[in-house]
This record gives C-alpha cells, sequence and structure tokens, in this order.
C-alpha cells in the first residue's frame, strides 16, 4: 500500500520518514519529494508497504504524530492523476 504522509519538516529524510514506519512492519520505499528547482523538500512524501494490515496500522498510529520536529498527516495516498503538460 502506498502512504502520503503531509506537513513533514524540512528537516525530515527518506531515513527519517522509514524509521517511523518500520516499527509497525516491513517498509518497501520511503521518498521524500524535493522542488526540482530549490532541492529542497516540499514538505511531504510517500511510503509503501508491502501489508495492507500493517500499513493501515500504521496510518493509525502515525496519524497526527511528531516526525522530526513536526506534526504529521498520514493517508492512503490516492491514485496519481495524469498531468496535462501541452502548453
Amino acid at each position: 500500500m502506498r502512504i502520503y504522509v503531509g506537513n513533514l519538516s524540512y528537516k525530515c529524510d527518506e531515513d527519517d520518514l522509514r524509521k517511523a514506519f518500520e516499527a509497525h512492519g516491513e517498509v518497501t520505499s520511503a521518498q521524500v519529494i524535493m522542488d526540482r528547482y530549490t532541492g529542497r523538500s516540499r514538505g511531504f512524501g510517500f511510503v509503501e508497504m508491502s501489508n495492507d494490515t500493517e500499513a493501515q496500522e500504521a496510518i493509525t498510529a502515525i496519524d497526527n504524530q511528531d516526525i522530526s520536529g513536526r506534526q504529521v498527516k498520514v493517508n492512503e495516498a490516492k491514485p496519481r492523476r495524469e498531468q496535462n503538460r501541452s502548453n
């Protein structure tokens, strides 16, 4: 299951994100989204967990908890929508 993590501290890196979720099950990937122009965190990221039950438990446990100094918002990620880039 793909999990959205919002309101991340700009100091939070992928290791911090992975550690927070590994306490609840196997994490297959953790990604902090970076701004392509500045190289700075955009304040959100995604975590992939292979077991949906563990992922749901992690969402419940971590939502509104502190990661790297900020209270994060955690929920199941919505499917990515196609962006129209024709200009």
